[in-house]
């Protein structure tokens, strides 16, 4: 097989430029730095200060918990506006949420009404104590 002289010059160069172009300039912290001016705590304050805008337990504003066992602990604590305890129905995927991860939701009753309550479940480092309009949190 016969490889044409221009393949064959691109073949042989490839090794150099690779060279050239993978060389080191900064620091992996110093690119970091380059990228985000922000740490990642200035990052969350400055989200969750965006997404108190919105009602919580919305897509805008979603619960944060820690995992799905921190979803059904959240639920436990809330109350319905008379004081009963509430019906917990499905959890079904909503989308991506405000803090850029997957959320999801339960449907809830009290009584003949119905509501639908978003999670983000990926704040392991977060115990929410508020409560969505209309409900109450029960420490």
């Amino acid at each position: 097989m016969r490889i044409p002289f221009a393949a064959l010059a691109l073949i042989l160069a490839a090794p150099a430029a690779a060279q050239e172009l993978g060389a080191r300039t900064a620091s992996p912290e110093a690119m970091i730095a380059e990228m985000s001016q922000t740490s990642p705590e200035e990052e969350m304050r400055a989200l969750v200060a965006a997404a108190d805008a919105h009602p919580l337990g919305t897509p805008e504003n979603p619960v944060r918990v820690g995992g799905p066992e921190g979803e059904r602990a959240y639920l436990v604590h809330l109350r319905c506006p008379g004081g009963g305890a509430l019906r917990i129905g499905a959890r079904s995927e909503v989308g991506i949420g405000a803090f850029g991860s997957v959320v999801a939701a339960y449907e809830v009753g009290c009584g003949a009404d119905t509501a639908r309550i978003v999670f983000d479940m990926y704040h392991e480092e977060h115990r929410e104590t508020r409560a969505p309009a209309g409900f109450t949190f029960v420490p």
